[in-house]
């Protein structure tokens, strides 16, 4: 449907470097990165707002790199939602109907179905000065969507947002994207969204993909460390392998399988570092005793340092469990973790 092929971007300070996004039909595709790595710099360049050294945009075979950004049949919703301060909600949708004509047809055969699943009919003729962010983004995803386009561009549409906003805005994506069928390319720094709403995923750092995936491989089987740590491993050390060993400094884990020589990294996961105080409770190969030298209570969850043999693990418990065992920092526990749970790459 949407073919990314080579994309070089040169700008001043920044470049992008050899971008491929194959995006299939229908497909929710989602380019992860923290700010800066070039997320909004790939969609301005795939709709033509930016122009491109070298690269290919293909949308269903057709070749558009050439052609100007009202001829890519694309819609694009920014996380400051650019709608026109002068026009009432209504006019800000249909905005661009008159411009736009696809292979000679009339968009907006689905405007009456975008407004009301969007649930804007109430406030058509109110200007978007007084509308919340919510309302804001929902008239943004309208003016997008009104234009029929094969494919939808979102950059950061939900950071802008309060959180009972956000969740509010994410539902209604995951919604439009089941009923309509569009295939959409979004971009954001949040895994949690891409959790909700993506089948496949990029990671994007400095200008370059490190990794392409479905959501489960990105998540649980990173191939780089910028990815790992992107997407919360927080447990991420240099090792040395034997067979199914890995040495970090002096402490020696068991993975799950035979690892091969060109294997530099272990990673774990904080949710799967268990912590008792029992030693004896716990049967585990990868059990080490350790001191707590921190612990961050997020609410239902506790963030916990361990330091064993000069290593720092971070853990993530229920704060019921840490109230359970009582924890305090400079206490001596025994924290484990399961082979299967040790990531290599």
């Amino acid at each position: 449907m949407i073919q990314i092929d080579n994309l070089n971007v040169k700008l001043p300070g920044f470049a992008l470097r050899e971008i491929n996004i194959s995006i299939k039909q229908g497909e929710f595709f989602i380019l992860l990165g923290p700010t800066g790595a070039g997320k909004t710099v790939v969609l301005e360049s795939a709709i033509g707002i930016i122009p491109i050294a070298k690269g290919c945009i293909t949308i269903n075979g057709k070749d558009v790199t050439q052609l100007p950004p009202e001829k890519r049949d694309m819609g694009i919703v920014y996380q400051d939602f650019a709608l026109f301060p002068h026009l009432t909600v209504y006019n800000n949708i249909t905005y661009g109907l008159r411009y736009r004509r696809i292979n000679g047809k009339k968009p907006g055969k689905n405007l009456s179905f975008i407004i009301k699943r969007l649930s804007l009919e109430p406030l058509l003729q109110r200007s978007v000065l007084n509308l919340s962010g919510g309302e804001k983004q929902r008239v943004a995803l309208a003016r997008a969507l009104a234009v029929d386009p094969s494919v939808l561009l979102l950059d950061e549409p939900l950071s802008a947002l309060d959180p009972n906003f956000r969740e509010d805005i994410r539902e209604i994506l995951k919604k439009l994207h089941v009923e309509t069928g569009i295939t959409v390319l979004m971009v954001t720094h949040d895994f949690t969204e891409a959790h909700f709403l993506a089948q496949r995923t990029a990671v994007i750092n400095n200008g370059r993909i490190e990794q392409t995936g479905s959501i489960a491989e990105v998540f649980y089987q990173p191939s780089t460390p910028f990815v790992a740590e992107f997407v919360g491993m927080k447990n991420i050390f240099p090792a040395i392998f034997n067979g199914d060993t890995a040495k970090i400094n002096s402490l020696t884990i068991h993975t799950n399988e035979d690892n091969n020589v060109s294997k530099q990294y272990v990673a774990i996961r904080p949710e799967h570092i268990r912590i008792s105080k029992n030693k004896e409770s716990v049967n585990r190969c990868n059990l080490f005793e350790g001191t707590v030298s921190k612990i961050l209570n997020q609410g239902f969850y506790c963030d916990v340092s361990i330091k064993t043999k000069g290593i720092k693990f971070a853990s993530i418990i229920p704060t019921n469990l840490m109230l359970n065992l009582n924890l305090e920092k400079g206490q001596k526990v025994n924290m484990w973790f399961n082979p299967v749970d040790v990531h290599v790459f």
